[in-house]
C-alpha cells in the first residue's frame, strides 16, 4: 500500500438501501475507523469547521486519539458539515480508488440519515425543505414576505428567529412576485439567426427552486444571452431536485423527487434537448448525486449525461460553436467566488471561463468557502460560523478592488456580500451588486443593465 491515490476520486454509490447501511453500530465503527485516518492526517482543517470540531474533540479527550471522544459527541462534527465535496474532491488523499475508501462528506449524509430515520425531522425544518411549496405561497404575498425577512427588520426577525430557528442577522434570498417560469412563457426571448449556435442547439431550462421563486433575474439573464446565441430555449420546473431533503438525510424523498423531475425532463431529451440546470446545487445533484443514490436506474444515467451546469453549457457553445459578437468590457473588473457546488462538478472553473471571453475584463478569482451552505448558514447555532469561515473569501474579494462580486451560487453570492459589509465596516467602499455570471454576460451583450 502507498501513502495518498494518484488516481482521481472515483465517487461510490450510496448504498442506503442496504440494511447495513442504518444500523447505528455499523455506523460508529465506521465513523471511528474514518475519524482515526483524519486524526493521523489533518490535511483538511482549514476548509470547513467539521474538522477543527473533530480534531477538538480528539485532542481535548482522555487519550488524545479518538478512544477519547464520546460516541455522543460526533454529532458534533456531523452538525457543521454543509455536504459541500471539497474534501473528497480536493483534499483527502484516501478517498476511492485508494483501499482506505474515505469518503467524508457521504459517511456525514449517512449520520443525518441514521438520525432521521430514528427520530424523525423536525417540523420546522421539513416546512423549510418544501421550497416548492414555500416558493408557490411566497409568490402571493412576496412584498409581505420580503418586509418580514428583511435583516433590518429586527422585531420581525428576532420573531423568527425564535420560532423558526433563523438567525436574526442572515441576509435570506428575496422572494419574487412572478415565477420564473410564468415570466419565460409571458415573454419568450427572440432568438438570433444570424448567431454561429443557431440551428445547432436547443435546451430546456430547468428553473431550479430559488431561480424560479427568488432569483428569476438570473434565469432572464440566461434565456437572454442563449437566445443572442441562437439556441432555442424552453422553461421548465417539474419539482424540487431535492438537495434540501438530501441536507436532511431523507434519502428516499430525494430518490423521489429524483424520479419525478427525471420523468418530467426525459421525454425533451429525446427530443434532442440539452438540460441546462441554472444553479450549481441543481446541477450536481442532477449529474451526480441521483445516480449515486438511484445507481440501478437507466433513466437517471440517461439524464445525468444530457445535463450542463450553466456556465458549462456557455462554454461549450463558445468552444464548439463561437459566441455571438457584441460583448463588451465590463468596467471595474469581477470576483468571481468558485461555488463548492460548481468544483464538486469536476468540470473545471467554468464560471471563470465564461466571464473571460468578455473582451478586456479583470477576472480575480476567489477559491475560498463562502462559509453559506444553504440553509446550513443562515441557521441560528451556524450563522457565526458561515461568517468566520466565509471571511477569508470576503477579505480576499475587498483585496480585488473590483465593481462586481460573483458566484455561480446565489446564495454564495449574497452571503459573500454580506461578509465583506461586515469585514470593510461602514466607512470603506463596497461593490455595488451580487451576480450570477450569467447576469454579467448578459450585462456585457446589453441585454440589461
Amino acid at each position: 500500500m502507498r501513502e495518498g491515490s494518484l488516481e482521481a476520486p472515483a465517487r461510490q454509490a450510496l448504498d442506503w438501501q442496504n440494511p447495513w447501511f442504518w444500523d447505528e453500530a455499523a455506523l460508529e465503527k465506521e465513523m471511528e475507523r474514518i475519524f482515526e485516518i483524519c486524526h493521523g492526517c489533518r490535511r483538511c482543517f482549514n476548509l470547513c469547521d467539521s474538522f477543527p470540531r473533530l480534531f477538538d474533540l480528539i485532542d481535548n479527550g482522555a487519550t488524545g486519539e479518538i478512544d477519547g471522544v464520546a460516541k455522543e459527541k460526533y454529532g458534533e462534527v456531523v452538525q457543521a458539515c454543509t455536504l459541500c465535496d471539497m474534501c473528497f474532491m480536493t483534499k483527502c488523499p484516501y478517498v476511492p480508488p485508494h483501499p482506505w475508501n474515505v469518503d467524508f462528506p457521504h459517511l456525514m449524509l449517512r449520520h443525518r440519515a441514521v438520525q432521521a430515520h430514528k427520530h424523525g425531522t423536525g417540523f420546522v425544518e421539513q416546512q423549510l425543505a418544501e421550497t416548492d411549496r414555500v416558493g408557490r405561497l411566497g409568490t402571493f404575498a412576496a412584498g409581505l414576505v420580503n418586509w418580514a425577512t428583511d435583516e433590518r427588520n429586527q422585531p420581525m426577525r428576532r420573531t423568527l428567529e425564535k420560532v423558526g430557528g433563523i438567525h436574526h442577522g442572515a441576509r435570506l434570498p428575496r422572494q419574487a412576485a412572478e415565477t420564473f417560469e410564468a415570466l419565460a412563457h409571458r415573454a419568450p426571448p427572440v432568438l438570433n439567426t444570424g448567431a454561429p449556435a443557431y440551428g445547432k442547439r436547443k435546451a430546456v431550462l430547468y428553473a431550479t427552486c430559488f431561480v424560479n421563486f427568488h432569483s428569476t433575474a438570473i434565469g432572464q439573464a440566461a434565456l437572454g444571452v442563449l437566445a443572442r446565441n441562437g439556441v432555442a430555449t424552453e422553461v421548465v420546473h417539474p419539482a424540487c431536485c431535492g438537495m434540501p431533503k438530501l441536507e436532511l438525510g431523507e434519502l428516499e424523498a430525494v430518490a423521489a423527487a429524483a424520479r419525478t423531475v427525471c420523468a418530467a425532463l426525459l421525454p425533451w431529451v429525446d427530443k434532442g434537448y440539452d438540460i441546462v440546470a441554472l444553479t450549481p446545487s441543481c446541477a450536481l445533484m442532477l449529474k451526480f448525486e441521483w445516480p449515486l443514490i438511484l445507481p440501478h436506474e437507466p433513466a437517471i444515467e440517461r439524464l445525468s449525461q444530457a445535463t450542463f451546469d450553466l456556465s458549462e453549457y456557455v462554454v461549450d457553445i463558445a468552444k464548439k460553436d463561437g459566441l455571438a459578437d457584441g460583448l463588451q468590457p465590463v468596467e471595474g473588473g469581477i470576483s468571481l467566488h468558485l461555488a463548492c457546488h460548481s468544483r464538486a462538478q469536476n468540470m473545471g472553473p467554468k464560471g471563470a471561463e465564461m466571464l473571460r471571453l468578455i473582451p478586456k475584463t479583470r477576472v480575480a478569482v476567489i477559491e475560498r468557502c463562502s462559509g453559506h451552505g444553504g440553509i446550513w448558514g443562515t441557521r441560528t447555532e451556524n450563522f457565526e460560523v458561515a461568517v468566520k469561515v466565509g471571511t477569508p473569501a470576503a477579505q480576499a474579494a475587498l483585496k480585488n478592488d473590483t465593481s462586481h462580486v460573483a458566484s455561480e451560487c446565489p446564495l454564495a453570492a449574497e452571503h459573500l456580500m454580506q461578509v465583506m459589509e461586515i469585514a470593510a465596516g461602514e466607512d470603506k467602499p463596497k461593490p455595488f451588486r451580487a451576480d450570477h455570471p450569467i447576469e454579467i454576460l448578459a450585462r456585457a451583450y446589453g441585454l440589461r443593465e
